[in-house]
């Protein structure tokens, strides 16, 4: 019988118009991913400084430079749709790769922060 299960990986984001490469790997008895969402504790900087690149099991999910805020989602959204729809990507080598950019901007000064990738997981 297959469950949901929630995951969080967190991206420090420590230098202004800097670029963060991280590599995650998903437990074994996950076996699709059907969400994401991304967070920060800087909302503000994540919606317009930041863009990234996706890949699930080598697969691109997101392009290079795809903008954060568009895989935000604010309070005013019920919690049981805030996550992305993926559809269900499978997970082969459970391997999830986030290839962040902080973007410069007149509308949010920098600061360091956190990027919070959360994935809504199928499991075994």
């Amino acid at each position: 019988m297959s469950k949901t299960l929630k995951k969080r990986f967190d991206i420090l984001v420590t230098d202004e118009e800097g670029k963060f490469s991280e590599t995650f790997e998903l437990d074994k008895d996950i076996t699709a991913v059907k969400g994401l969402l991304l967070a920060s504790d800087r909302d503000d900087l994540l919606y317009f400084r930041g863009s990234q690149k996706i890949q699930i099991n080598s697969e691109e999910i997101f392009p290079e430079d795809y903008e954060s805020k568009l895989l935000m989602s604010g309070i005013n959204v019920a919690p049981g749709e805030r996550f992305y729809d993926l559809g269900g990507v499978g997970t082969g080598n459970r391997v999830v790769k986030v290839e962040f950019k902080d973007n410069q901007t007149t509308q949010a000064s920098f600061e360091p922060y956190r990027v919070s990738l959360y994935l809504d997981c199928i499991t075994n």
